[in-house]
This record gives C-alpha cells, structure tokens and sequence, in this order.
C-alpha cells in the first residue's frame, strides 16, 4: 500500500494547490448576498452552492482517476514487463512543461493587472447545480487539473499492489487533490461568520498574487519528475 499512495504523492498535491479552485470556492462562501451583508457570514444559498462545488470537483477528480487506474491494472497485469506508465508519463511530462512555458509567457507583467474571468466574477450569482457544473468542468476539463491526475493514477496503476491498495491510494489521490475546495469550506463551517470570511479573504489574496508562480512552478518541479521516472525506466 506505501509504494501506491509513495507513487501518487506528488502528482496529488500539485492539483491541491491549484488556485483557482481555492480562489472560486472563497469567492462562492463570500460572495455579499443580501441576508448575510450585516454578519459577514455567507447565506444558506452560499453554502449550498459552495458544498455543490465542491461535490463536484470530488466527482471531477474521482472520474479519471478511477478510469485510468481500471485501466492502467489491467495494462500492467496483461504485460510482462509493462511500460506503458514510463510511456505516458513521458508525455505528460512534456504537456506539463509545455504548459509552464505558455504560463510563464503569458504572465502578468509588472504595473498591468490582469482582469479576472467574466464567469469568476459572476460565480456568487450561481445556482447549486451550476456550481457543481463548473467545479467538475475545472476539474476534469482543464489540463492543469486533468495532466497531474493521470499522472498519479498512472503510478497507482503501475505498482500491481493489489485491488485493495490500489483502491485506497486511488481515494486518496482524489481527497489530497480535493484540498483546495474543502479546507476553505472546512474553516467556513467551523470557524463560521466574520471570522471565516477574513481567514478566506487573507487565502484569497495570497492565492491571487501568487497564482503565476504556482501554475509556473508546480508544471515545472512534477514535469521534470515525470521525466526523470520515465527516462530511468524506458533507457
């Protein structure tokens, strides 16, 4: 069990700190509805719709893992010597680094803001169903998200530690890259009122300012591993 959840480790918590899911949760729990403009504290429907989100961002996350895992066992059982893991993790590697290059290239240069997404901005307007709609678009829709979960899939499927193993380090996979949407709904809960929305409010700013370096470093620091795991097999 240790090699499977050894092997997915890193490739899990680069989807944990992507920031727009952390950014667009925050932004759903405190978003100003009317009821709760005097509290601080986010109306039922903002809650909801941040539940919402992050069900489905669960459910994004949950889908591929479990697709490439399903499929990846059965490659390695069928394959005396597989490697088709080093294969595909050769390529990912290269889309990541691709990915950071295009990020880097695009970042915000000094004295210029960036303007958010018209739907970032319209996001505490959304419905329950639409929020989860968007989570699991971000999820499994975006290549940030979607490359480092098939990585970790991928080395969960490789290690042939047994249904059971597999099946755990899968689950966790999904839950550690889930983090971004449920610790800020955790403090929400928990902690509740002003005192949440200024803890939230001080993540988001982080996040915010920090955002081109993490989609620049991240793809970098997990592509070059996946390279590096890919060349050691394949050579």
């Amino acid at each position: 069990m240790g090699e499977a959840v050894g092997s997915m480790l890193a490739s899990a918590v680069a989807v944990a700190i992507s920031p727009l899911p952390l950014i667009t949760v925050i932004l759903v729990l405190t978003a100003p509805h009317r009821q709760a403009r005097r509290t601080g504290a986010a109306s039922p429907a903002g809650r909801a719709n941040a539940v919402a989100f992050t069900a489905g961002w669960l459910l994004g996350l949950a889908a591929p893992t479990a697709l490439v895992v399903v499929a990846g066992t059965a490659l390695t059982r069928a394959q005396t010597a597989p490697t088709w893991s080093s294969w595909l993790k050769l390529a990912l590697g290269a889309l990541l680094l691709l990915s950071a290059a295009r990020q880097w290239h695009d970042r915000p240069r000094a004295g210029h803001v960036t303007p958010p997404p018209a739907w970032l901005r319209a996001v505490g307007r959304f419905t329950a169903a639409r929020s989860a709609g968007l989570a699991l678009a971000l999820a499994a829709g975006s290549p940030r998200t979607l490359l480092p979960v098939v990585g970790g899939a991928a080395s969960i499927a490789a290690t042939s530690t047994g249904p059971g193993a597999e099946a755990l380090a899968a689950a966790l996979l999904v839950v550690i890259g889930s983090l971004c949407t449920l610790l800020p709904l955790a403090v929400h809960l928990v902690r509740g009122g002003p005192r949440s929305a200024r803890v939230l409010g001080e993540w988001r700013a982080w996040t915010a300012t920090h955002q081109a370096a993490i989609l620049t470093t991240v793809p970098v620091v997990l592509g070059a591993g996946y390279l590096g795991d890919a060349v050691s097999v394949l050579t």
